[in-house]
């Protein structure tokens, strides 16, 4: 997205991009069929139980003028709107916790002061959004999106990594006044009593880390030993929402034998409660707001619209990533400008508005990826064994293959086909064909078993279309009705889904790799090499690497020190902003730019480092599984990150494979594929001689870093 401050520009360019593929948006969701009810779950779990969350704390916060009923409505109608209207489908609304926190002190300021009090809270709030939605109406029209593409990965990455950290942080406090008795509570009650809440904490441990440790298992599930694979990848896409229906199940383990409270569990009123509607008809109070309160909501509104220009722009920029390969445009200006209509709505009628949250924005987008390579790999196999069985020769199959391919991709936008991919496959294809004989002979699976090697050969896309996102955020407003059945949750079950959440943000995170890699014991560090890593491993000094991480990590324990200081708390994202020009102006005065530009490049950027050094093909081509199906060759990562591994059946591969090749025992990994840089820390000889490695970016063989004094050893 380029810089383009003229007023109105920006909201047309993105209107004219969405409206050319808003059709293809809703027929790429039809067409997948009950697999978006995958993706639709998970991220409907991920959405939902933080609202409901951040809805009893804000109950506490506002002495029950709003509840879980609120921020669910809030969810809701914000998601149904944006899915059906909005620029980007791909990005998740919800009631976050900077809201909470901004909601939390403009009620602390107003409850002690008589012209307002907790009667015109919510009429006053109202003014508040009046005021934020013409600053975001501003800031859209006159083109302040322009500069997200100045946010690079240093700021995005510190930004989800402190996202976690509070995940992480309202996980601990919670699991900690487990042990305690709750506010606005009788301590004379049985349950209260200190043996009862000692054995309430301990079950709530148990419950936490129990949901915890099955969630982040069943994600894995593909890459399970164990069961069929329809089985597996099953509990891999429902596994989740899974867990939490049965370690609810479990807190009803104990029965009668404990007091009625114990385990606690979610409470908020029913909606049809007396008094839930009350603030519904907000509006018709916002006229006895005093003048001087009308005009002063500008000062928090201005607060609270950085707070949402900067909160959705990078959720959504979060969510469409490079890395992700998506075929329509961005929607930055226009989505900003829909924001402020949500954000007047929500205030007119006494919720607290929503905006793009994460990480369940990159989550979303993670787990539609997963998707279409499933959907692209059932065609593709389905369409190679047509072709097997009539007789079809290598370059048939091959050419069925590439035109299923091109049969499920976008009619409207293409890009230009991976260097991987199917490019690759052709050419391992015809490789395979020139060994065994005359390409073309007919064919069959004992020949080539494509479906054991087509996993790592497609290229990461992405399922782009707005039906999970509307189907998720219909599932929200459904809990509003649910309301008796959620209160059945255990709240320790939420806290554990709030430490599982702060985990999976983290894979992928290159500010995460780099503090695990600071850890990480000078002599086991040649063991990053041999897995799958970024450029900067290979072509950056480790001391440069790690001063890089240090400045990262204080000003990332600068800027959640901030969300302890009262008011002030709400102003972090503006340590965030300050990035921009900390990046630009003062860190090239202390690294190189060459060093600043691997540290600090795009994801895309990040292509496997290391190029086979004179590797030969075996002769032997066997299968990388011997039986059965693969087994997860993507590499699906926790949060459905996809990996490509790297086809050893390729002259020059680009990737250092993630298994020791000789613990495998396959024939088709007989040696090992050679990387100069853990030779050279092991000892070894480099095969190009004198620590020669290849280059990331320009293929030239370049002295490795660890031949200096700044090496890893």
């Amino acid at each position: 997205m380029e810089d383009n401050f003229v007023p109105f520009s920006g909201i047309k360019n993105d209107l004219k991009g969405r409206l050319m593929c808003f059709k293809q948006d809703w027929t790429s969701g039809l067409t997948a069929g009950f697999r978006i009810l995958a993706p639709t779950t998970y991220i409907f779990f991920a959405s939902a139980i933080p609202v409901i969350s951040f809805g009893e704390q804000l109950e506490r916060s506002t002495d029950g003028l709003i509840t879980a009923v609120q921020t669910l409505a809030s969810t809701a109608l914000c998601g149904i709107m944006h899915s059906i209207i909005g620029g980007q489908p791909l990005l998740i609304l919800g009631v976050a916790e900077p809201t909470v926190l901004m909601y939390t002190f403009m009620y602390n300021f107003a409850k002690d002061r008589p012209e307002l009090g907790p009667k015109l809270f919510l009429a006053w709030t109202a003014w508040v959004c009046v005021w934020t939605a013409i600053l975001l109406f501003l800031l859209a029209v006159l083109g302040a999106c322009s500069i997200i593409n100045r946010f690079t990965r240093v700021a995005g990455e510190l930004f989800g990594l402190l996202i976690a950290m509070l995940f992480t942080q309202q996980a601990i406090k919670g699991l900690i006044d487990e042990f305690r008795v709750p506010e606005r509570e009788n301590p004379n009650l049985p349950e209260f009593q200190p043996s009862w809440r000692f054995g309430n904490g301990m079950f709530a441990l148990v419950l936490s880390f129990g949901l915890l440790l099955t969630a982040l298992r069943s994600r894995k599930a593909r890459s399970w030993r164990y069961g069929s694979g329809w089985l597996r990848g099953f509990i891999a896409d429902y596994g989740v929402p899974l867990m939490v229906l049965i370690w609810t199940a479990v807190s009803y383990i104990p029965g009668k034998n404990v007091p009625t409270g114990i385990p606690r569990r979610l409470f908020s009123p029913n909606p049809w409660s007396p008094g839930a509607f009350e603030n519904w008809t907000v509006i018709k109070d916002m006229l006895d707001v005093p003048v001087l309160h009308i005009i002063g909501a500008f000062i928090p509104a201005t607060m609270v619209a950085v707070l949402y220009y900067f909160d959705h722009s990078v959720a959504s920029q979060l969510a469409q990533q490079k890395e992700f390969n998506l075929r329509k445009p961005s929607s930055y200006h226009y989505d900003l400008l829909l924001l402020g209509v949500m954000v007047i709505i929500c205030g007119l009628l006494g919720i607290p508005p929503a905006n793009g949250v994460i990480p369940q924005s990159p989550m979303h987008t993670k787990s539609l990826a997963t998707l279409k390579h499933q959907l692209l790999r059932n065609r593709l196999v389905a369409k190679a064994r047509k072709c097997m069985t009539e007789n079809g020769n290598l370059a048939e199959v091959y050419g069925g293959m590439q035109e299923a391919y091109q049969q499920m991709q976008s009619p409207l936008f293409h890009q230009e086909q991976s260097s991987w991919g199917l490019k690759e496959l052709k050419e391992s294809t015809i490789h395979l064909a020139s060994r065994i004989g005359n390409r073309d002979d007919p064919i069959d699976e004992t020949m080539f078993d494509v479906e054991k090697e087509i996993d790592d050969l497609l290229p990461v896309e992405v399922k782009e279309q707005r039906l999970s996102n509307l189907l998720q955020s219909t599932m929200v407003g459904g809990c509003v009705a649910a309301m008796p059945l959620l209160k059945m949750i255990p709240t320790s079950v939420l806290w554990g889904y709030f430490g599982f959440m702060a985990i999976e943000s983290l894979p992928g995170n290159q500010f995460w790799e780099r503090i695990l890699l600071l850890f990480t014991a000078p002599s086991r560090r040649y063991k990053v090499i041999e897995e799958y890593h970024a450029v900067f491993i290979e072509t950056v000094p480790y001391k440069t690497v790690a001063f890089f991480t240090i400045f990262q990590s204080i000003y990332l324990l600068i800027c959640f020190g901030i969300t302890w200081v009262p008011i002030a708390g709400v102003l972090f994202p503006l340590m965030i902003m300050l990035l921009v020009p900390v990046r630009q102006y003062l860190l090239p005065r202390f690294f190189k730019g060459a060093h600043l530009q691997e540290l600090d490049a795009a994801e895309y950027e990040e292509a496997p480092p290391l190029s086979s050094c004179s590797m030969t093909r075996q002769e032997n081509e066997g299968s990388f599984a011997d039986d059965g199906e693969n087994m997860d060759g993507m590499m699906t990562r926790s949060r459905g990150e996809i990996r490509r591994m790297c086809s050893s059946k390729v002259t020059s591969c680009n990737a250092t494979p993630a298994r020791d090749s000789v613990s495998i025992q396959s024939p088709r990994f007989s040696n090992k594929v050679y990387s100069p840089r853990v030779s050279e820390i092991k000892g070894e000889s480099p095969c190009l001689g004198r620590g020669g490695s290849f280059g990331s970016r320009t293929g030239e063989t370049r002295r490795s870093n660890l031949s200096k004094t700044h090496s890893f050893n």
